[in-house]
This record gives C-alpha cells, structure tokens and sequence, in this order.
C-alpha cells in the first residue's frame, strides 16, 4: 500500500508552519492514540504513521528533502519512521508536549503503561551527521575518491566520558534517584519529565571535567576516506553508516554510533547541461559549412574527441544524437547520449571582397535557395490579404 501524503497525515496545508504542525500533532495525538482505542487492530499503525509524518515535517531538513522527492527521500537508509533518522521519535513527545513524556509518560497520560511509546530504549545511539559537497560535473561522471573531515563527538579523553575531573565521584540524582524522570500528578493525568536537577541524566558530577565542560564528549576533527561513485545526480545522498556521532555515556546502556549523510550537489558546466543521464550542448557551425556541409569537431565528458557530420544545408536548431556520450549510469557499465543542437553562426565583419560575394550570391539565389523563407513570405502575405478584405 502507498504511503499516504505526511501532510494529509496531520492534515496540515504544505504551508503550515512549525507551531501549526506542533498543534496538529498535538490534537490528532490526543484523538488517535491506541489507548483510546484498545479494540481497533489498525490504531497503533496510524499511530505510528502519525509520528512518523511529525518526525519528517519538524525538522526543516527532512521537510526540504520531502518536499523535493516526497517520500523517495528516505528510500534506502534515510528512513523516516524508525527512529533512525536526525529525529528520535521517542523524544517526540517530550518536544511537543512540553513534559518530557517519553517511552512510557505519553501513555501513562491515559493510563495505558507503555504501549504508545513502544518498548524502553536499551540502546543509545548517536547523532546523525550532514555533511554537504560540491563536485563537478566530470567528477559526477568520473566518480571520485577524496578525503574529508568532519567534526564528530567522541569521549571525552580526560574524563573517559564520564563528565567528572578525575577521581571526582559521580552521584545518584537524589531527585529522580537515578532514574532520570520524574512523575507529577495533574488531575486523572499522569505527566512524567526528565529530571529538572539532573537533566535527565539520573546522575550528576559536583566536579566537571575540565576539557569537555562536563558533557562527557568533545568534538575531534576526523578524516574519513568516501567514495563518490560515477553517475550521481545533483541531491544524492550517500549514507556512511556508523560515521556520525558516538552516543553520550548513559550508564551500563548499550551505545551505537549515529550515521553521517552526504549530500552532493553538481555545479554547473560552462558547456554541457545534464538532463538524468544525458547531455546537450549547442555547437556554432560557420555557415558556409551548414550550407556545404563538413565536418566539427566535438569535445565529450570523458575528456576525448570525436567528429560529427555536417549534412549540406543543415538549419540552425537541427538536433544530432551521439550515442552513448553522455553521462555514467549510477552503478551500471552503460552511459546515456549526447544531443548537440546546431547553432548556425553568421559572419561578420567581412571584407570588401567577401560582401561583394556575398551580394552577388544574394542576386542569383531564386526561392528554391531558401524555401523557409519563401514559405514564410507567402504566409505573411496571406494575413495581410486577409486582414485587408
């Protein structure tokens, strides 16, 4: 079954802003949610379709991307509904809601336990990473290998990441008892938030680490080696998975690295223009040569050469295919056409001898010479003719 538009999802116009979507998820949260209805077999997947479209349309990349290739944008790696993308969606609610209300604090709202927010998390995971390049458009036929760096946080050296100076202990949050949230009693519902004195962390250094200020990661400038394989297209992304971020210490919880997402962008060419896999470009044929025909000469994207036939009387505009010189095919052995259109270049700046030619060429040429023109005569005349009577 096709995914349904994220926009219909919160039923939002594509022009909503960042406090409409807020409230639209918030109501349709609210209405939706499996608890209320614990006998429809189909909530929980609207539900999570729900997240999912928020997860997209608030965050101002994913909702660029998605507005340009609508769901085809988190094909293969980028994903948006799993929680693997630059948004978590367990920290959904606690964005919307204003409560902290993670995992299990959304369904407690309504007394369910849990099931909203689906299962603990048992593994941290780590930021994901943009990085954007440009390269050129041979490079974008060529492929390319090259090295890059990239911030990407790491533990802290000196702490070990813990946040703490050495032999500085850490402590249990006496608030939450390390736990991390608290609950709070609002009418029939139950609200639970991160820990306002340990900010969620359920623990807590009375001496921060001097090097990472007690965040327990410092950023290092990592080199990493990518390749660009040949035929991308402007705005493919590439996914290095396990080169983002590495998640913060959260005490004896598994940790997972986020991914590193490259964006590429191709600059335009001063000669040809891409369209997918193939190319145009326009070549000036002396006129003399369109009217005698010959030969040009015509360069290609793989750096050669290659000779293209000039048939006599040869219009301006014509266009001529070449081919297999165009653009790679991504991940394929085959290469798309070259179409050169035919720019018929009129001299100037002639000579005395050369206007002389040129006039009596004029004199003795009849209609037969230039049937274009004799065609578009007659038409004019016709007009004229019929605009009269």
């Amino acid at each position: 079954m096709a995914k349904r538009d994220y926009y219909d999802v919160l039923g939002v116009a594509k022009t909503a802003d960042a406090k409409q979507l807020k409230s639209a998820f918030r109501k349709r949260a609210m209405e939706c949610h499996p608890d209320r209805h614990p006998d429809d077999p189909e909530a929980e997947g609207r539900f999570k379709e729900l997240n999912e479209a928020y997860g997209i349309l608030s965050d101002e990349q994913k909702r660029a991307a998605y507005d340009r290739m609508g769901h085809a944008a988190f094909e293969g790696g980028m994903g948006g509904g799993g929680g693997q993308g630059f948004h978590d969606f367990s920290d959904i609610f606690s964005q919307i809601f204003g409560q902290g209300a993670g995992a299990g604090g959304f369904a407690d709202m309504f007394g369910g336990g849990g099931r909203a927010g689906g299962r603990a998390q048992t593994v941290a995971r780590g930021q994901d990473l943009r990085y954007e390049m440009e390269i050129s458009l041979d490079e974008a036929f060529r492929g390319k290998e090259l090295t890059i760096e990239v911030p990407i946080a790491e533990d802290c050296e000196r702490c070990d990441g813990i946040g703490a100076e050495p032999g500085a202990k850490v402590e249990t949050c006496g608030t939450c008892g390390g736990q991390g949230r608290v609950r709070t009693q609002q009418g029939f519902f139950t609200m639970e938030r991160a820990c306002p004195t340990c900010g969620g962390q359920g623990e807590y250094v009375s001496d921060p680490c001097n090097e990472c200020d007690g965040q327990g990661q410092v950023n290092v400038a990592t080199e990493l080696d990518v390749s660009i394989p040949a035929g991308v297209q402007d705005g493919t992304k590439i996914r290095l998975a396990g080169q983002g971020n590495q998640a913060p210490k959260r005490g004896a919880m598994q940790r997972q690295r986020g991914d590193l997402y490259l964006f590429i962008s191709v600059a335009p060419h001063d000669m040809f223009e891409r369209e997918g896999a193939n190319l145009f470009m326009r070549a000036p044929v002396p006129m003399t040569k369109a009217a005698l025909g010959g030969e040009i000469e015509i360069p290609t994207i793989d750096g050669g050469r290659t000779k293209m036939k000039i048939a006599p009387g040869s219009q301006g505009g014509k266009r001529m295919r070449l081919r297999g010189k165009g653009m790679s095919v991504l991940r394929s052995n085959q290469r798309g056409d070259m179409y050169v259109e035919l720019a018929v270049e009129t001299p100037n700046k002639l000579t005395a001898r050369q206007r002389e030619l040129l006039e009596e060429f004029a004199e003795i040429s009849g209609d037969e010479v230039n049937p274009e023109s004799d065609s578009f005569l007659n038409k004019a005349k016709r007009f004229w003719d019929e605009l009269v009577d």
